[in-house]
């Protein structure tokens, strides 16, 4: 048996050689997805371009546009005289948000009431957000400050430390709330989901568009056998990709790694299992590469929509939160996030892991049957 297993897999590592363009592209894709959603794909956007409408020009208007300024969410690029001209800037594209304060803002400071107006771009969901948020803040921060000052002039020097209400807030895990902590976890289940799924396929297809998987089933080797031996090269492909992004968002980006080094690599094999199964079972009803390539797709997309790493899942219908639960990648990314970013073990996340061993069990009897049921 294991003379006939090694045969295969070393067949389909002499294909894979040949192939050296695919290899390339299998190795380097990995990284180069890492190095672009790490640098360019960030979540809270600050420094955004700004348009002012200073009706007041005066102390008390330029401190509101210096603490805006200075929060680091807004870059004040210049002026215009009215509203209509602030909102074609925002239309032309050459601003994304405006700072409008009316003439009679230092006025209405001083009897209460003050108001300004922060317009934004709202074609961007990520910049209506950030601005948005850090309008509000900054606003009530200057608001705050105003009002102690205010009191100190009274001579009320104690008043300002009497606030009867104080919000503190504390992130763990990420404080510095960098994108980049939660993209590695979700892109480490993409592409082990991605290329297990795909390859597998495609290496079965292949076989049999060319006819190839004839001639193996006429030699002595079982369709079992077969099957795994077509697969063993992919899982160490993907064990491979799996530890270079691993490395690289560990060193080069800093995302911690909390928990056990050995459970991930076990849960990440678990996970891989039902994978293997996707695509043999997509294999098994693609009549070629190009169908089993269009399938692997139609099984990615919902899965990076579906799964939580690109949208929360709790605003989601309940409908569709149980159309994700079918999803392995949705039960992957609790275990993969809860032991890289909180050093979890496996009690956190024993009902993830029952999901992962029922699902893939399920798959992988279903598209072994359907391979077995092919051959024949």
């Amino acid at each position: 048996m294991w003379q006939r297993l090694r045969a295969i897999v070393r067949k389909e590592f002499i294909q894979t050689a040949r192939d050296r363009r695919t290899l390339v592209a299998m190795l380097m894709l990995p990284v180069v997805l890492l190095f672009l959603f790490g640098h360019a794909v960030e979540m809270q956007v600050d420094h955004i371009p700004t348009v002012v409408v200073d009706g007041s020009r005066d102390s008390q208007s330029w401190a509101l546009l210096e603490a805006l300024e200075t929060s680091g969410f807004f870059d004040i690029d210049y002026y215009v005289e009215s509203e209509a001209e602030a909102i074609k800037a925002i239309d032309e594209g050459q601003a994304r948000a405006a700072i409008i304060i009316p003439p009679d803002f230092a006025v209405s400071l001083q009897r209460g009431g003050a108001q300004a107006l922060v317009v934004v771009d709202g074609s961007d969901a990520l910049t209506v957000q950030s601005a948005f948020n850090a309008a509000i803040t900054v606003g009530e921060a200057h608001a705050v400050q105003l009002l102690t000052e205010k009191l100190e002039r009274s001579g009320l020097q104690g008043a300002a430390s009497l606030a009867p209400l104080e919000v503190r807030t504390r992130v763990l895990y990420n404080p510095d709330i960098r994108s980049i902590v939660f993209m590695v976890p979700g892109m480490l289940g993409l592409i082990l989901q991605n290329q297990t799924v795909m390859l597998t396929a495609l290496a079965i297809v292949r076989e049999r568009e060319l006819g190839t998987i004839e001639q193996l089933l006429v030699t002595p080797i079982r369709s079992w056998e077969l099957m795994l031996g077509k697969i063993l090269p992919n899982v160490i492909i993907g064990l491979l990709n799996l530890c270079t992004v691993l490395i690289f968002g560990v060193l080069w980006f800093g995302v911690p790694f909390s928990g056990s080094l050995r459970l991930f690599f076990l849960m990440s094999l678990l996970f891989m299992f039902s994978s293997l199964g996707l695509g043999i079972l997509v294999s098994t009803v693609s009549a070629n590469q190009r169908q089993a390539q269009q399938l692997t797709m139609l099984i990615n997309l919902p899965s990076m929509m579906l799964s939580g790493y690109v949208f929360p899942r709790s605003p989601m219908p309940v409908l569709i939160q149980r159309i994700g639960d079918l999803l392995p990648l949705t039960h992957f990314l609790v275990i993969v996030s809860g032991i890289m970013t909180k050093g979890v073990g496996f009690y956190f996340f024993r009902q993830q892991v029952w999901a992962l061993l029922i699902y893939g069990a399920v798959v992988f009897a279903l598209s072994t049957f359907a391979f077995k049921e092919r051959l024949e």
